[in-house]
Formats: C-alpha cells, sequence, structure tokens
C-alpha cells in the first residue's frame, strides 16, 4: 500500500459514549463488564492483550499474550520465564498491558507491575492446558535463537517421546504466570471527530484525602483529553 493511501484510511467511531456513571466501582469488575460484552459480541480472541516491558538499557518490546485469569489482585498471563519478556519484568517488573478490541471502538490500557506466580499456581494451571501445549512448553526455548524449523520439530517430538501418549505432562521449571497488579486502568471508548471518551482509575495511597465520590476507594477517576 502506498503512503499516500496510508493518509486517507480512517474510520468515524460512533457506537457509543462513556460517562463516569457508566463506570463499576473498581477497574476490575469495570473490565469484567467490557470483556463480557466482547465475548458476546463474538470478538476473536477477546482475552488477547498486548504485553509491553522494558530491557535493562530502556528498550521496550511488546508482543500479544492471552489473559488467562482475573481477579481483585489483577491480570494474569502465562509464559516461558526464560523468554525476553520474562527476563526483562524479573528484571524490571513496570509493564503495560493492552486490550484491542476494535470491533467494538473500545481498548483498556493497564499500567502495574507484574510478579511471579506460585509453582502451586503455575502447576494447576498447567494441568488444564491442551496436551499438545503442554509438550510444547517443554520443547520450545522461547525467544532463544534456533537453526531451523526442522529442529524445533525434532525438539517436539522428543518432548512427546519422554512423556509418552498417555503419560502425566509437569509445568517446566522455567514456565508459570505472572500477575499484574494495576496501579492505573483507562477505559477508551471511541466518538464522533475523534473526540474520545477515556476514563483512568489510577490507584491512590490509603491515606488519600480525596472527597467526593472516590472518598474512601483506593481509585481516583480521572477524565483525560482525547
Amino acid at each position: 500500500m502506498k503512503e499516500r493511501d496510508l493518509s486517507q484510511l480512517r474510520q468515524e467511531y460512533a457506537a457509543g459514549g462513556l460517562s463516569e456513571a457508566d463506570l463499576a466501582p473498581d477497574p476490575v469488575a469495570m473490565f469484567r463488564r467490557w470483556l463480557h460484552d466482547a465475548v458476546a459480541a463474538g470478538l476473536h480472541e477477546p482475552n488477547a492483550m498486548v504485553v509491553s516491558s522494558v530491557s535493562a538499557d530502556g528498550r521496550p518490546s511488546s508482543r500479544m499474550v492471552l489473559l488467562k485469569g482475573l481477579d481483585e489482585r489483577g491480570f494474569v498471563f502465562f509464559t516461558n520465564y526464560g523468554s525476553r519478556k520474562g527476563g526483562e519484568l524479573d528484571a524490571n517488573p513496570a509493564c503495560a498491558l493492552l486490550f484491542p478490541w476494535h470491533d467494538l471502538e473500545r481498548q483498556v490500557r493497564v499500567e502495574g507491575e507484574a510478579t511471579r506466580l506460585s509453582d502451586a499456581e503455575n502447576a494447576g494451571y498447567f494441568a488444564t492446558r491442551p496436551r499438545a501445549s503442554q509438550v510444547g512448553a517443554w520443547a520450545s526455548p522461547q525467544s532463544a535463537v534456533v537453526a531451523s524449523r526442522a529442529e524445533l520439530d525434532k525438539r517436539y517430538a522428543e518432548a512427546g517421546a519422554r512423556f509418552g501418549e498417555d503419560g502425566v505432562v509437569p509445568a517446566p521449571p522455567q514456565w508459570g504466570g505472572y500477575l499484574v497488579t494495576p496501579a492505573a486502568v483507562e477505559f477508551w471508548q471511541g466518538r464522533r471527530g475523534r473526540m474520545h471518551d477515556r476514563l483512568r482509575y489510577r490507584r491512590v495511597s490509603t491515606g488519600s484525602t480525596s472527597v467526593g465520590p472516590d472518598a474512601g476507594s483506593p481509585w481516583r477517576v480521572e477524565r483525560l483529553a482525547p
């Protein structure tokens, strides 16, 4: 596509708006509402999200993963701890998540810190994965340079043979989950004329002296200019 054609790609957003009165008391409850809407709308992989991390020398990197857990603590996903994102998150837990629900003209942005899940939590989730994915977790040295596709296929075949057709596949020691505890969660709804609605929950200290509808809540709601 030519560059001049890119400049003409645009779409007017008119699906609806988002007001402060529409919000749930906390961002996790609000996220559940919007995730339900995304599932009900039949979006392809509505739990897909972009995870962004930062290297030791300040270089950001992003990739798509799947949200696999959500509770009052925050957002959970699983990966290889030896991968690039695993190494970066262990060294610098500050990270960001992005849920791009284009068909609903919505996005959710999360900023927070990632911490590893416990071995018990990792094992519990790993046991629910399809066997092929379990074997793949043992076979793939995620983010490492490999010589060829044939090498990957060989590693996969060897991992499958190691556990047999019916043997239990345990969670690899280098595999597990991260919990992202949110410090800020922004709900973005497209509007006409690019005058989008952006409402952000921002975590405040326990001793906050905020008054009004946010009084007594660990979250303060702010409207951001589009």
